[in-house]
């Protein structure tokens, strides 16, 4: 886990390789934590929901320790920055998956639900195909109904 300014960045598969469980592990954390956002309330602001955005993006990256007097784990690469233009592009309380990230899940035995978002501009990146994560099939995630754009 990574902070960057009010976001997390989390990467799975490293430093030991899962092969394609890495897009599966996140995916199901996304689930995961959008469905308890659902419930989730501030005691100093009750009623009030807290929106989030999440984005998904599955490919190489360079990670390691940097600093002397602070040391990091860091996530380095086009990926991280792809991964970033994914949550930053999103809409609040939905999980925005990339087209990689998608085939890869559809090569596991997993059965995710999503539905095409469409041609998304990502800054830096240009235009890209993608998804909306809304569920696993057999499962009962609960997840909070997003507001109207």
């Amino acid at each position: 886990v990574e902070t960057i300014g009010d976001a997390y960045m989390v990467a799975s598969g490293l430093p030991r390789r899962n092969g394609n469980m890495h897009a599966v592990d996140i995916c199901r954390m996304a689930l995961d934590i959008l469905s308890f956002m659902g419930t989730f309330q501030l005691r100093h602001l009750p009623g009030i929901p807290v929106w989030i955005r999440i984005g998904v993006h599955s490919g190489p990256c360079a990670a390691g320790v940097v600093g002397i007097k602070m040391p990091r784990y860091c996530l380095f690469g086009d990926t991280v920055n792809t991964a970033s233009r994914m949550e930053s592009s999103g809409h609040p309380l939905r999980i925005h998956v990339s087209e990689p990230t998608i085939h890869i899940l559809q090569r596991t035995e997993c059965k995710f639900e999503y539905e095409l978002r469409g041609e998304t501009y990502l800054k830096g990146k240009g235009t890209e195909m993608t998804y909306w994560l809304t569920g696993e099939t057999g499962k009962d995630y609960d997840l909070p109904t997003p507001p109207t754009t």
